[in-house]
């Protein structure tokens, strides 16, 4: 949403056009539509106003580089969200899916997230201005000290980085701040092929390993929906997996937390039926994508599935192609410009993947891969 200017008023349209899959539960009733549209339309409203506040505050970011691609306004985001969310309905609608767990949210943790989410924001823009990213290096919390130097670092320019019990309470406002909202629709789409991947086989005895599963927000959405699924949350903080053990206390004779790499994972050899992966590989660099990738591939039972979900790409959608070449300078990402023009295709290949399926979900990108 960089460069965007405020000139539109949100609405989140209820109709949509229904998939042509049935599946086992019955679709919302207009109840549950109305229920919905006006729960998303007040969670963009208030995660995007929450957006532009902050740039205010910020001021205009210094850019190195001007974007060589176009910048879409407001009204192109918006538009991008809408098809977004009404994609997610129909999804529901379809039998996917269950609607969203906190489709009324926790007054009280919104509100407290926000204000500290304003209290962290002059200290955003102090790294920000100063192009200051490792201070967690400087300043290691107890423990974190052994991680690799890649993951080291103040990434989003946020206070803690990776590393603090602070940061991993406040990330997922963070993301959804970024994305006005559309977060967790985005990565809901990646419930479609598990759901599909997993209608012909008894759920109890798969086995889904989510790498790089941060505060553990995205298992429990896949819980929401298969509670029997024993799930795994692999991530490299400490501080994020007591967050994720916290949001999956739920379920928690099923899920289970392990602190590791994703380029050297102790799991065994064809131990998983799923593997899913949101929102990692823009932020590692380019060596460790291929050993990830081989490692994912490792860990994958024959025939079972990579469900990826990242960033989009240059060419994608060139209509966003500016503010990818925004992201990396307004937000500390180091790897981010060399993974916008990655051949992930190759990479996927090369580690013994066979695609399906890729497709385009407002600002990321959908791929899912099968392990022949």
């Amino acid at each position: 949403m960089l460069g965007a200017r405020p000139n539109r008023s949100i609405f989140i349209p209820m109709s949509t056009q229904p998939s042509p899959h049935t599946g086992p539960r019955p679709g919302p009733q207009i109840a549950q539509r109305l229920a919905y549209a006006a729960s998303q339309s007040a969670r963009v409203a208030w995660f995007f106003g929450q957006y532009m506040l902050a740039a205010r505050l910020n001021g205009r970011t210094r850019l190195q580089r001007p974007p060589e691609g176009p910048v879409p306004d407001t009204r192109a985001i918006l538009e991008e969200l809408r098809a977004l969310l009404a994609r997610d309905l129909a999804n529901i609608e379809a039998g996917y899916y269950r609607l969203p767990h906190d489709l009324v949210p926790d007054p009280r943790r919104i509100l407290a997230d926000a204000a500290a989410f304003f209290r962290d924001v002059p200290e955003v823009q102090r790294r920000r201005r100063d192009r200051i990213a490792t201070e967690v290096r400087a300043n290691p919390p107890p423990g974190s000290e052994s991680l690799p130097a890649y993951y080291r670092q103040n990434f989003h320019f946020q206070t803690g980085g990776y590393l603090t019990e602070e940061s991993a309470r406040l990330y997922d406002h963070q993301v959804e701040v970024l994305f006005g909202g559309g977060a967790d629709a985005m990565r809901r789409q990646t419930l479609v092929p598990i759901f599909e991947h997993l209608k012909t086989r008894r759920v109890a005895d798969c086995r889904l390993l989510d790498v790089a599963a941060g505060t553990g927000r995205y298992l429990t959405f896949v819980k929401d929906n298969h509670p029997r699924l024993p799930v795994t949350a692999l991530d490299l903080s400490a501080a994020y997996l007591r967050e994720a053990r916290r949001n999956l206390a739920p379920w928690a004779r099923t899920s289970f937390a392990v602190q590791a790499a994703a380029e050297a994972m102790p799991l065994a050899d064809d131990s998983q039926d799923i593997v899913t992966c949101i929102y990692l590989f823009h932020e590692l660099p380019a060596k460790i994508r291929v050993q990830a990738a081989r490692e994912m591939a490792r860990v994958l039972k024959p025939g079972g599935i990579l469900v990826f979900m990242d960033s989009l790409q240059y060419g994608d959608n060139p209509a966003m192609d500016g503010l990818l070449d925004l992201f990396p300078q307004a937000f500390h990402e180091p790897y981010y410009a060399h993974y916008a023009r990655d051949d992930l295709d190759a990479l996927f290949a090369d580690a013994g993947f066979r695609p399906r399926t890729t497709s385009l979900a407002y600002m990321s990108k959908l791929l899912v891969l099968e392990k022949p």
